[in-house]
């Protein structure tokens, strides 16, 4: 396809801010880093310096963040612009959480304080603030949406695995 085609359907051009949506870890494109080394954390805020393909049929943006000093290539699937609402989260997918107190559903108590699980899905837009689908150990093949107020950071091994 030629360049005039991709320019009709990217979102970013040269120069503009956008804001990161996820963690971004080296997926060993990375120089110098390990493979699975956290690259930039969700929330920044970079500029789009370049603009390419991958694989014929994805948009790639490559974006500045100076605060980190990397620049990183980035879906637009995982950038917004630097100007629309963001909703900062504790968590992100696939992290590993504790429950901060005992849950139930209906009256009956589902999981209880201490209880570990996974974030399935981050849902920013919920009513009262950022929410969660987690999947608990306990519940094996149920999701339950928990407000953020409910979780806490769990006990991680590998302190250096975790973005700052």
């Amino acid at each position: 396809m030629s360049d005039a085609h991709w320019q009709r359907w990217q979102r970013w051009d040269f120069g503009e801010a956008v804001r990161l949506t996820r963690n971004v870890r080296n997926d060993g494109t990375y120089p110098g880093l390990d493979s699975g080394a956290p690259l930039v954390r969700r929330g920044s805020i970079g500029y789009v310096v370049d603009v390419g393909t991958f694989l014929q049929d994805q948009i790639i943006y490559s974006v500045n963040f100076f605060d980190e000093g990397r620049i990183v290539g980035c879906r637009e699937e995982e950038l917004i612009g630097a100007d629309e609402p963001w909703m900062p989260s504790r968590f992100e997918f696939r992290e590993t959480i504790a429950a901060a107190k005992n849950l139930s559903v209906g009256g009956e108590m589902l999981v209880t304080r201490g209880a570990i699980g996974k974030v399935i899905k981050v849902i920013r837009d919920a009513p009262g603030g950022v929410a969660y689908h987690i999947h608990f150990d306990v519940l094996p093949g149920r999701v339950l949406q928990i407000p953020e107020d409910a979780l806490a950071a769990a006990e991680v091994e590998d302190d250096a695995a975790r973005l700052p």
